[in-house]
């Protein structure tokens, strides 16, 4: 069975519906037979790779609702993280274009790599406090190298 996983980096559901699948996988007695391919979406194609904004003020432009529940939304994500285990900052994260992250996501599947830089990728932007976003293609490398990838290669 192949099961293919469209995901982008911004999408903190992703990062818990990982958490998720690999629980279930985990459990299901065929998980051996299961081949599992990660593909790129991203959500927001036409955001600039310099246009990075506060988490809090991306939600209320785009969905049109108040500080407060953007607040109560990242809170409740941060309570079904931490249900399954994963760390979850619920304020001061930062929100931007993820084009060169699926790139380097690319690339590390040719290296065998993926599921390694995903996981960090995936833990920079919603656990870590340094931002994927703001420190420009260094963090990206670091990353990729902590991952397992070649820092040159990357």
């Amino acid at each position: 069975m192949r099961v293919e996983i469209w995901s982008d980096i911004a999408c903190p559901w992703c990062y818990v519906g990982k958490a998720r699948f690999e629980k279930a996988l985990a459990a299901f007695p065929h998980r051996d037979q299961v081949e599992v391919v990660h593909r790129s979406f991203e959500l927001d194609p036409r955001r600039a790779k310099d246009d990075v904004t506060p988490v809090l003020a991306m939600l209320t432009r785009k969905y049109g609702m108040s500080e407060a529940q953007a607040q109560a939304g990242e809170d409740n994500l941060g309570a079904q993280a931490a249900a399954e285990g994963l760390d979850y900052r619920t304020r001061g994260r930062d929100h931007g274009n993820t084009f060169d992250m699926h790139r380097l996501l690319h690339f590390a599947k040719e290296q065998g790599r993926q599921t390694a830089l995903l996981d960090a990728l995936y833990r920079a932007n919603f656990a870590e406090e340094r931002s994927v976003f703001t420190e420009g293609d260094e963090r990206l490398v670091e990353l990729a190298v902590a991952a397992g990838l070649d820092a040159d290669a990357a």
